[in-house]
């Protein structure tokens, strides 16, 4: 049986009568439109690594106005501006993230930093299904504020059953120092801290790298399992173009600029050459992506879909 159709009479009849209707169709969407809820990111990433899980948590995302006050401070605003431009970004704005890591050894849970404050990291944490007392291990890349923040919630330690790791270079520096931020988030912890340097093992398939430069003991670390790798470079670059890019750009925050760009350019051009991913805590979200040589420089490669043939 074949399906009515309509005449050309009967259709010129149905397009008249639409006028009509169209009061009633226009309130009825109208009651049925959905708010607007505003921008959102995924608050966190897990892949495979081998035998392990590596998860990335978003644990806040903040924009600044006047980005060159911060990267590039060597450059030139002319050569600032058409960097930001070939890269698709704005030269006066930028996004930065804050990226804590979760590896699951399978007997332990390591968390790499604790992002600005309690409440991010435990909401991170919540998203992947983690409750902060699971932690087993807490590693410190470096002590800035935004690494350091979510130790404690309130007066309380986050991380009520964690141990602590950090290198001793860095924890000797800001024990030293006069510093809000170590007294309250850090200090409490010290005599549950274990030092790593250069080489040492966090624990089986982790490895400590000295970093240094962007803080006194900054250290980066490797995350290896069954044959697969993934480098923690923390803060070594701290933007995609901005220091990644252009690793001898200076950035306000790096403690020895010098030192900063000698380690930045070792470590990304390891990663160039042996083309290994890598996670770091202030590239776009997720976080994880590749580097490729450029000119003088290198190139930002994000993490599409190889991770996930891991699984």
């Amino acid at each position: 049986m074949t399906a009515p159709t309509l005449s050309r009479r009967s259709a010129m009849f149905a397009a008249a009568a639409l006028p009509f209707a169209a009061p009633a169709l226009i309130a009825s969407r109208a009651q049925a439109a959905a708010p607007l809820q505003g921008a959102a990111s995924p608050a966190f990433n897990r892949f495979k690594l081998g035998a392990f899980e590596v998860t990335t948590l978003l644990a806040g995302t903040r924009t600044s106005d006047k980005p060159q006050e911060t990267f590039g401070l060597n450059a030139s605003a002319e050569d600032f501006a058409a960097a930001s431009a070939a890269a698709f970004i704005p030269a006066d704005k930028s996004q930065n993230f804050f990226t804590p890591t979760l590896v699951n050894t399978g007997t332990e849970l390591v968390l790499f930093d604790t992002g600005l404050a309690g409440d991010g990291i435990t909401a991170a944490l919540a998203a992947a299904g983690i409750t902060p007392d699971q932690i087993d291990v807490v590693v410190l890349t470096h002590m800035h504020g935004d690494h350091i923040g979510g130790m404690m919630t309130g007066e309380a330690p986050t991380f009520a059953n964690a141990r602590y790791i950090a290198g001793a270079a860095e924890h000797n520096h800001w024990a030293g120092a006069a510093n809000e931020g170590f007294d309250k988030n850090v200090r409490p912890f010290n005599d549950k801290i274990s030092f790593v340097e250069d080489g040492g093992a966090v624990v089986s398939g982790i490895t400590a790298m000295a970093a240094f430069g962007h803080s006194p003991g900054h250290m980066a670390y490797m995350i290896e399992s069954g044959g697969a790798q993934v480098a923690l470079l923390a803060d070594t670059a701290n933007h995609y173009v901005w220091s990644l890019a252009y690793p001898d750009w200076e950035v306000r925050f790096d403690a020895d600029k010098a030192a900063a760009a000698a380690t930045r350019r070792k470590l990304l051009g390891m990663l160039a050459a042996d083309r290994m991913p890598f996670i770091g805590y202030h590239m776009p979200f997720p976080a994880l992506g590749y580097v490729e040589t450029r000119d003088d420089g290198f190139r930002y490669v994000p993490a599409s879909y190889q991770m996930l043939l891991n699984g």
